[in-house]
């Protein structure tokens, strides 16, 4: 239907500016549109990817299975082992946000998975982070404190057992 226009390379930088100030001002589909225009152009800029995967990441509230789907093909882009596995952190910890926000049946063990699985990955980034980096840590206690805060976020309870039977 219509052929995208090409950014030129010397803009970059601002079309970089202009995506985090989107996303501050909670328009994540400019910030997604203008990350894909840098993308179209230099296909591993981290700054890039990370504020694209971002700005899906704030519209899970509306289009949730659309969005994680596209957050892990962004991850698989992400070429350092802490940045990956803190941002797909990130991407887990939101997810059990979105599931938290909308409630219903099983939401509460379901938020619950999702925010362990994003501690663990909290866990497993944190020894690789940069020094003075404790993002991670940061992290992890934000999980942690969604979890002690709202009891409805809790563990599956345990399959009960079958009783014995006696013959």
């Amino acid at each position: 239907m219509f052929e995208l226009k090409r950014i030129s390379s010397g803009a970059v930088t601002a079309a970089l500016e202009k995506a985090v100030h989107y996303r501050l001002l909670n328009e994540p589909m400019e910030a997604e549109s203008i990350c894909s225009d840098v993308l179209m152009l230099e296909p591993d800029n981290r700054e890039a990817l990370v504020t694209l995967l971002l700005a899906l990441t704030d519209q899970f509230d509306q289009h949730l299975s659309e969005r994680v789907r596209r957050t892990k093909e962004v991850l698989d882009r992400i070429d350092d082992d802490y940045s990956r596995l803190y941002y797909e952190g990130i991407v887990c910890e939101r997810q059990a946000k979105a599931h938290l926000r909308k409630g219903g049946p099983g939401s509460g063990h379901y938020t619950f998975a999702l925010l362990r699985k994003a501690m663990d990955l909290y866990e497993k980034a944190d020894p690789l982070s940069p020094e003075g980096n404790d993002d991670a840590v940061l992290r992890w206690n934000a999980c942690a404190r969604i979890i002690m805060s709202h009891p409805e976020v809790e563990a599956e309870p345990p399959m009960p057992r079958k009783p014995m039977m006696l013959e």
